[in-house]
């Protein structure tokens, strides 16, 4: 009798693939940022180094390519819900639009008012997607941080 071990993920997800707690989310949210600015910065720094540029110049909104997989594969496991879409939109909105706010009273090189704004908006996406797609679903009972 050969049971398949179960593998731990973070964050942890429920038996459709739904991550389980809005504090989990939100540190992977911040944690893949934070990775994906560090990478970010590292090829604009060798960039700088062999090219005419200067070393800041990137775009650190492509902060958000790390927690935007997270947050796609959280969509993916709402399936069966079209309302999923609307919350998603309404979310990346929101967060995107205090995120630019953000990042437009910061007087520094793009990869950092950039990676602040792309930071403050998946600290705001997180629990608006988390809550949001639960009320509207009627999945209150998954509300709760296990």
């Amino acid at each position: 009798m050969s049971e398949k071990p179960t593998r731990q993920t973070f964050p942890r997800r429920d038996e459709h693939g739904r991550v389980i707690s809005v504090a989990e989310l939100t540190v992977a949210a911040i944690g893949g940022t934070v990775v994906a600015l560090i990478a970010l910065a590292i090829i604009d720094g060798i960039l700088a180094l062999v090219s005419s540029t200067r070393f800041g110049s990137a775009s650190g909104w492509l902060g958000l390519i790390l927690p935007a997989l997270v947050f796609f594969d959280d969509l993916r496991g709402w399936r069966g819900y079209a309302v999923r879409f609307a919350v998603a939109f309404v979310a990346a909105a929101v967060a995107i639009g205090i995120g630019l706010l953000v990042a437009g009273q910061v007087t520094a090189p793009s990869l950092i008012s950039g990676g602040i704004g792309a930071a403050v908006a998946s600290v705001v996406y997180s629990p608006a997607w988390f809550y949001g797609i639960r009320w509207s679903t009627g999945q209150h009972s998954e509300m709760g941080s296990r």
